[in-house]
């Protein structure tokens, strides 16, 4: 799979089978994660690789119901980084998160091409995520990645959330938040 391809392919689905993905395919998202560019090469992301019954439940139990259907995944990463292991610039750019989305991104695409579903979500319990799995006060839980190969169970999705599993949802269009060469002049 090309590039375009998985970008193209990459969607945010719901509904996923409940057999483990193997220990191989698991060590390919790491990698696509390690290999990502960071500022100064710093890698400031921290990931905990939640497959264990002890770590999903910990993380499952932190999960509001509206994603009760992440409850199903064999695997979730949970994503952390903190403000001191990337670069502080001027003008308050910080890029512990930035640096640690891009790590994400490239990990998405990569589950991707390997026929994952890979669903970065923000809607959980982050202190108790930390308490539950030893996170340390300083880091910041960024984001979970529902992760695991598709599945066709629907019934935990919402009405919306099934929509969402059939049709890619909207786009802004292109001149909403590119610019040609000045802020306000859409791109076209």
């Amino acid at each position: 799979m090309n590039v375009d391809e998985a970008i193209d392919k990459r969607r945010a689905l719901r509904a996923f089978d409940t057999r483990p993905v193997p220990d191989g395919v698991i060590t390919e998202l790491i990698e696509a994660m390690r290999l990502s560019p960071s500022c100064n090469n710093n890698q400031p992301w921290r990931v905990i690789v939640a497959r264990d019954q002890g770590s999903l439940g910990a993380v499952r139990a932190s999960l509001p119901r509206g994603n009760g259907w992440a409850t199903r995944a064999p695997l979730i990463l949970v994503v952390c980084s903190r403000l001191e292991d990337d670069c502080k610039l001027s003008d308050r750019r910080d890029y512990f998160l930035f640096s640690t989305g891009l790590a994400v991104g490239e990990m998405l695409l990569r589950a991707t091409e390997m026929g994952l579903t890979a669903h970065p979500i923000a809607g959980y319990d982050a202190l108790a995520i930390k308490e539950g799995l030893g996170i340390p006060a300083d880091h910041v839980l960024i984001t979970l990645v529902i992760c695991g190969y598709p599945g066709t169970d629907v019934s935990m999705l919402s009405d919306k959330q099934l929509m969402a599993e059939v049709e890619r949802p909207a786009r802004l269009p292109v001149g909403d938040n590119f610019f040609d060469g000045r802020w306000g002049r859409p791109w076209s």
